[in-house]
C-alpha cells in the first residue's frame, strides 16, 4: 500500500519525537524503527529524515551529539529535549482529535443514509 506523501509529512515530527522518547538514536536506526512500526508500509529515506532532524534540532526539540558505531565509525546521535517532550504531548492531543474526527466520518461513510434522507445538518 502506498502512503500519501501528505500523510507521511504530517506524521513525521510526532513519529521521530516518539521514537526519540523511547531513547537516543541515530538516523539509520530511526528509519528502521519507522519501517518496523509501520510493518514496512512507510518507506522513509535519508533525504526525508535528515532535513527533519536538522529542523527539530534548530527548533530545540532534539539535541545531537557525535558518537561511534560498534564498527568505530562516527555517527550523529539524537535525543529528545524537554521542549521536544512537550511538543510530542501536544501533537498527541492534536492527533487524537484528528483520529476521532476521521473515525466518525469513516463510520458514517460505511453506513450511508437511505436515499431521500436529509443530509447531516438537517438540510435537504
Amino acid at each position: 500500500m502506498h502512503i500519501d506523501k501528505d500523510l507521511v509529512a504530517a506524521s513525521a515530527t510526532p513519529l521521530v519525537l516518539g521514537i526519540l522518547a523511547e531513547g537516543e538514536s541515530y538516523g539509520y536506526a530511526i528509519v528502521r524503527r519507522v519501517n518496523e512500526l509501520s510493518e514496512g508500509r512507510m518507506r522513509w529515506t535519508d533525504g526525508m529524515l535528515y532535513p527533519l532532524l536538522h529542523r527539530l534540532e534548530r527548533n530545540g526539540l532534539v539535541r545531537a551529539s557525535w558518537g561511534r558505531s560498534d564498527a568505530g565509525r562516527r555517527r550523529k546521535h539524537y535525543a529528545i529535549t524537554e521542549a521536544g517532550l512537550e511538543t510530542l504531548a501536544e501533537r498527541h492531543e492534536q492527533w487524537k482529535v484528528v483520529a476521532e474526527a476521521l473515525r466518525q466520518v469513516w463510520e458514517a461513510a460505511a453506513h450511508p443514509p437511505h436515499p431521500g434522507a436529509a443530509p447531516a445538518g438537517g438540510f435537504a
